[in-house]
């Protein structure tokens, strides 16, 4: 007996995984739209932020469909850069090469890993060296749904879930770097949670929009 339910289960999840498949396959492909992204603005609750190009070979690395990369300054000097990787559903909604793997590729060492808890913010947190150049980096991903996602499984089950509810699952890399001077964990830390909490809102406002291709 105990056989033949074990058995009907299987069949059960099979026919219920394939009938998702198919109709995943079903769905509409989507076209996304990243204007919005891309007018993101350059003041910032006091920051002031700078357009960073970026290198079309490091660009074709990325693979992204849309990158955003600038350097907001405030008053008293302090310093942050700011990138936004965009992947749409059709390309996959995650980074193929994620900061673990990038700041090696680029020289730099990653001394420091943690995740920070920060009131309504949640981010991985690095500690990052390069020829005498430290600096702090907080990053998460972020879908059309949530924020804060810190990992793999946090962005499998948020593009599960928002496959199933809307049809979509782009998202994006979202990081922050400033530089980290000796002693300085927490004031770097501070600059960098404040600026996570000024761009907050106006990213989830301008996130970009995915249409039904015609």
């Amino acid at each position: 007996m105990s056989d033949r339910l074990a058995t009907a289960l299987l069949v059960v999840a099979l026919v219920a995984s394939g009938s998702v498949a198919w109709w995943f396959q079903l769905r509409p492909d989507l076209d996304y739209d990243a204007d919005a992204l891309a007018e993101l603005p350059l003041e910032l609750g006091g920051w002031h932020g700078e357009a960073i190009p970026i290198e079309s070979a490091v660009e074709n690395m990325l693979r992204a469909d849309f990158n955003l990369q600038r350097a907001y300054t405030r008053a008293e000097d302090d310093l942050v850069w700011l990138y936004v990787g965009y992947y749409g559903t059709e390309r996959g909604g995650r980074p193929e090469h994620t900061p673990e793997i990038c700041y090696p590729a680029g020289g730099w060492e990653i001394v420091e890993k943690g995740v920070l808890y920060e009131g309504a913010i949640s981010a991985n947190e690095y500690v990052v060296h390069n020829d005498g150049s430290v600096r702090l980096v907080h990053f998460w991903y972020q879908s059309s749904r949530s924020s804060g996602l810190l990992g793999t499984w946090d962005v499998s089950v948020d593009q599960l879930s928002s496959r199933l509810a809307t049809g979509r699952a782009d998202g994006a890399l979202v990081r922050l770097s400033t530089p980290l001077e000796r002693d300085e964990l927490d004031g770097a830390r501070e600059r960098l949670t404040a600026f996570a909490a000024a761009l907050a809102p106006e990213l989830a406002k301008r996130w970009p929009v995915e249409t039904a291709r015609p």
